[in-house]
């Protein structure tokens, strides 16, 4: 399992995995967030429905989509955590507007 190497300074900050509050440091992406809290799985693929979590951690791979505040497709490795998201687990595929 994953966990920081240095203990926490501060109050850090505090966001929703599936409506289930979750503490990140200043800083920190979704996925590491996610990670040192021992989530594994944040969406699941288009075709067969199987779990996929972060895999490059560089915002190559695209296995870390999530849903934040809304919105799908959006790379929990490249996002840095806020005060109050939400963060949902990506199911399947979205559907992407022209407009995007």
């Amino acid at each position: 399992m994953f966990k920081h190497v240095e203990p926490e300074v501060g109050a850090g900050i505090s966001f929703s995995f599936e409506g289930v509050p979750v503490r990140a440091r200043p800083g920190e992406t979704i996925a590491a967030a996610l990670i040192a809290s021992g989530y594994k799985n944040f969406r699941d693929t288009p075709e067969k429905g199987r779990p996929r979590g972060p895999l490059c951690m560089m915002g190559v791979c695209f296995d870390c989509l999530v849903i934040l505040d809304g919105t799908p497709n959006q790379q929990a490795c490249q996002i840095e955590v806020h005060e109050g998201m939400s963060v949902q687990r990506q199911r399947g595929a979205a559907l992407i507007s022209p407009d995007d």
